[in-house]
């Protein structure tokens, strides 16, 4: 059993990136005199975020393949919202069988990709480069240059909106108590996920973390997420969003520890020649990475579509940027082979609480790009 200088000397990178997401949320909740944490402005950090954090996750993947980006994944997000736009709005399909329709457009984009640089070996960066040219043209000539708008409400379901406050349940005077009660489930089911796993690990003989560690862990993880959703119940609820990206965040967290493709991801960022020789399909992981890239982007370009209650050719600027910020500030390594979702998030919700800070403190879009500059290479000493 590690003794708690072992743990923290170990996580050391991780936990300095959570003191820096808490220095960063006091400073502007000092600076915005409370606005910050107020239930609606945290409400929409989530709706304003959430396809940040997708596509972040999908981009982790790519980097843990070995330094490897995707610049296409803007431009993806804007052609799968047009798409989405002139099937529904435009030919009044299905929105259903439209959103299918969408998913099946990302995951081919992803697979003509990830074949010229898996199999025909072309640099990432110049495939993906090609890319964001070509996808956001031909965004521009599925629209014509226009917008489109309306959605209907069948495909604004899915991530605009609310959870109701289910059997309109009525406590600590909550506008929606539904949300308590569900934040107050998952604590306790993270708790017991973790405890469950923490003694199996201690009757396999792996080395496991002071008990100590593990306690405090558990209650300020627990604490923070009944926090949030005592906040959101005391505006309008969870925001329904937020099941997709957490279902995102939990599958691909799953996926990179506890998995053998998983594991094959990091021995491939961390050497592919020796990894091949091991027996790693090498060429398959980093083709099914830029598949996944693809299809998170259309999930991201249906979410961003709905926020928008519109199909716009300019939507999606500068997300990849915003991407693999939040993978670098996450402690992601540009060589590939280290990085973990949970990082990820964190690197994300800093970019975010950055741009929602600093918009509520009416500074310019000029000066908020000097300020989010050093993000990433400042978090490579971390």
């Amino acid at each position: 059993m590690s003794s708690l200088w072992t743990t923290l000397r170990n996580n050391l990178r991780q936990y300095m990136i959570l003191l820096a997401l808490l220095a960063i949320i006091i400073a502007f909740q000092i600076m915005t005199n409370g606005t910050l944490l107020k239930p609606m402005n945290v409400s929409n950090l989530i709706f304003q975020n959430a396809y940040v954090v997708i596509l972040a996750v999908g981009m982790l993947m790519c980097i843990l393949t070995g330094g490897n980006i995707d610049l296409s994944v803007a431009s993806v997000v804007a052609l799968v919202g047009a798409c989405a736009g002139t099937f529904i709005i435009t030919w009044g399909w299905n929105s259903h069988l439209s959103i299918l329709l969408c998913l099946l457009i990302g995951i081919a984009i992803g697979a003509w990709q990830g074949f010229w640089i898996a199999y025909a070996r072309i640099p990432a960066f110049i495939v993906t480069l090609s890319g964001m040219l070509v996808f956001r043209g031909l965004t521009l000539i599925v629209l014509g240059g226009l917008t489109l708008a309306p959605f209907p409400a069948d495909f604004l379901a899915y991530s605009t909106g609310y959870i109701p406050n289910f059997f309109g349940l009525d406590l600590f005077g909550l506008r929606n108590a539904a949300s308590l009660l569900i934040g107050v489930a998952l604590a306790i089911v993270y708790c017991v996920g973790q405890i469950r796993g923490w003694f199996w690990r201690k009757k396999k003989a792996y080395e496991v973390e002071n008990p100590w560690v593990l306690m405090l862990k558990l209650a300020i993880v627990s604490a923070a997420v009944i926090w949030l959703f005592y906040t959101l119940g005391a505006y309008r609820g969870m925001p329904k969003v937020l099941i997709s990206v957490g279902i995102i965040l939990i599958a691909y967290s799953y996926f990179t520890s506890h998995t053998v493709m998983g594991r094959h991801l990091y021995a491939l960022g961390g050497n592919e020649k020796a990894a091949r020789l091991s027996g790693v399909k090498t060429r398959q992981l980093l083709f099914l990475a830029y598949v996944n890239m693809a299809f998170l982007a259309s999930i991201a370009g249906i979410v961003f579509a709905a926020r928008l209650n519109s199909a716009s050719p300019q939507a999606g600027q500068s997300f990849e940027l915003d991407a693999i910020a939040a993978c670098f500030i996450g402690g992601a390594s540009a060589y590939g082979g280290i990085g973990t979702v949970g990082g990820t998030l964190i690197g994300a919700m800093i970019m975010g609480i950055l741009n929602n800070g600093m918009s509520i403190m009416g500074i310019s879009s000029n000066v908020q790009q000097v300020v989010k500059g050093p993000g990433p290479f400042g978090s490579r000493g971390l």
